[in-house]
């Protein structure tokens, strides 16, 4: 998560409406048919969050996380977790070399702009939290020196949620560390059938554009908007209303964290660029709910996305009031 920017009563910058559009047409090229999805995707790139994607194998999660790094102009890095995998396996390790006689350091995956850990609840507890640190630190720590990763770094774990055999559920503190938990789910017959036919003339490896649609720094400068983006103090309330309901319900044994609060909010930020407006509106924490908080609330439930529904129908919704007005 970006560090939280002073407050200021400057306008937010315009809104670079073409770039947007843009980055949104070839994630929607990459990933056919589930512009929800995308669109969700989005937001958590410019929230400058992590993504967890719980779903089945081959619904295109390795095909969307290789989009985004190629459609963002960055280094993309995909880890398999297994029981085997080594923290250092991820960070990356020292290795003496004879001939200088000195430590020379091999970077891991992390060091990349997008990172898809595979099955990330197959590694075990002390690699996941070499993973941790890199999420919410945006560096790790290897032989005592710390190292710093792109400030672009941006990582979409998948998990199984079928195939629990030799897994190790993820805890608490790592989950609040993703912004979101999506599902792709099967696409649209129609979808299905363009798929197979784009198949027969195109050559798979070639499938993804290489050329990228903006530069790192453009991606920054779309996040620095987002935390500019306004956030009235009715809407707040709203916000706060939210985290309480989830804190007070007598079926959720875990509510939302401040840090949670925060990403709800920055989320909430994110999604109003993508509608292009400079302010936050109810309607936007009301859309970004549900991923942003199923991710993170400990329930009695397998699915928690019914008790959101309920506090987003029980919890008052402030008056729409742009900011400025009265």
């Amino acid at each position: 998560m970006t560090p939280r920017l002073p407050h200021t009563h400057e306008a937010p910058p315009a809104i670079p409406q073409e770039t947007i559009h843009r980055l949104r047409d070839r994630l929607n090229s990459a990933l056919r048919g589930k512009a929800e999805v995308v669109e969700s995707v989005l937001i958590c790139l410019l929230a400058h969050g992590h993504l967890l994607l719980e779903d089945r194998p081959g619904l295109g999660k390795t095909t969307l996380a290789k989009a985004l790094a190629s459609a963002v102009g960055g280094r993309f890095a995909r880890i398999q977790c297994t029981p085997d995998l080594l923290p250092s396996d991820i960070t990356g390790f020292n290795l003496f070399n004879q001939k200088t006689q000195e430590f020379e350091f091999h970077p891991g995956p992390v060091f990349s702009d997008v990172l898809l850990a595979d099955e990330i609840n197959r590694a075990t507890p002390r690699t996941q939290s070499a993973l941790l640190e890199a999420m919410a630190e945006r560096q790790v720590t290897i032989d005592g020196a710390r190292q710093g990763l792109s400030h672009e770094f941006f990582v979409i774990a998948t998990q199984n949620p079928t195939e629990q055999h030799g897994t190790y559920p993820l805890p608490e503190a790592q989950l609040d560390r993703f912004a979101m938990k999506l599902s792709i789910g099967y696409p649209a017959r129609e979808d299905e059938l363009d798929m197979l036919a784009d198949a027969l003339s195109v050559d798979d490896c070639q499938s993804i554009p290489l050329e990228p649609v903006l530069t790192p720094l453009e991606l920054q400068r779309l996040q620095h908007i987002v935390a500019r983006q306004s956030v009235t103090a009715g809407v707040r309330e709203y916000l706060v209303r939210l985290a309480e309901a989830t804190r007070t319900h007598p079926r959720i044994s875990l509510g939302v964290s401040p840090r949670g609060l925060l990403i709800l909010q920055r989320a909430a930020q994110a999604r109003a660029l993508l509608q292009h407006r400079q302010f936050v509106i109810p309607d936007d924490v009301q859309e970004v709910a549900r991923p942003v908080l199923g991710v993170r609330l400990a329930c009695d439930v397998e699915q928690p996305s019914r008790l959101i529904d309920e506090i987003l129908a029980n919890t008052p919704v402030p008056p729409c009031t742009p900011p400025g007005t009265a």
